[in-house]
């Protein structure tokens, strides 16, 4: 049974349809790749697991039960913790308190933040403010933030944005490192094609709010509809 599932979603914004009829899912213990062009609609599904948006049909399942029900701030206590495309930060917070947010209150949150923030490689900072930090250890600290609550199921949001090409080759590892120590589930959306082709088990397409293609990562690179959507052609 796959850890995270979605039926026929479609999420409209007025007469706009960000995601139409959208099926897939994600096995438990893997790292699935949500691609597609910008605007295809990869941020709208992140939004709709996490319950930011209602759908405006369909079903999204996780560990096999519907989570529709499900109010936004407790999404983390049913084990989905997530980042975001642009950080979303508190920058005047120091780090550690940043990290506090996504401890939810729960007991030895001050001591699992701080060793998050050490398993992250920035603990040292801990009582620094948010703000002026660099972009990428911003970044750290989301990260730290959604992985203090111990998810399952880790989303990450366009997590290469902004990097260099060694902090990519980094980050690419330490996914992977993650997924095995936390014994994670990971979806990610990343338009950093390499990243995504190294690390995923599996990837899923989407251009115009359609899914396109999904399967093992060669798989989706031949396919002729992915082709097109990214350069144009299929010649």
């Amino acid at each position: 049974m796959p850890l995270l599932e979605l039926r026929d979603v479609t999420q409209r914004f007025g007469g706009v349809v960000a995601l139409d009829d959208v099926s897939f899912s994600v096995e438990e213990g893997e790292i699935a790749g949500l691609i597609g062009p910008n605007g295809a609609g990869k941020t709208t599904a992140f939004n709709v697991v996490t319950r930011l948006y209602k759908p405006s049909s369909g079903d999204v399942l996780f560990d096999g039960k519907s989570i529709l029900r499900t109010r936004p701030y407790r999404m983390a206590r049913r084990g989905i913790g997530r980042t975001f495309q642009n950080v979303e930060l508190f920058p005047t917070m120091t780090v550690l308190d940043n990290v506090l947010v996504g401890a939810h209150a729960r007991r030895s949150a001050r001591a699992r933040a701080q060793e998050t923030l050490e398993y992250v490689g920035i603990g040292g900072i801990a009582e620094r403010p948010v703000a002026g930090l660099p972009y990428s250890t911003q970044k750290r600290v989301e990260l730290a933030r959604a992985l203090v609550s111990r998810p399952r199921l880790l989303l990450l949001d366009e997590p290469a944005g902004g990097l260099s090409h060694e902090e990519v080759e980094s980050l690419a590892d330490f996914i992977k490192r993650t997924r095995k120590e936390f014994e994670l589930t990971v979806l990610l959306v990343e338009h950093h094609m390499n990243l995504v082709m190294r690390i995923s088990d599996s990837v899923t397409v989407l251009d115009f709010g359609k899914k396109i293609a999904d399967g093992a990562p060669a798989e989706v690179q031949r396919d002729a509809a992915v082709i097109e959507a990214y350069l144009g052609t299929t010649d």
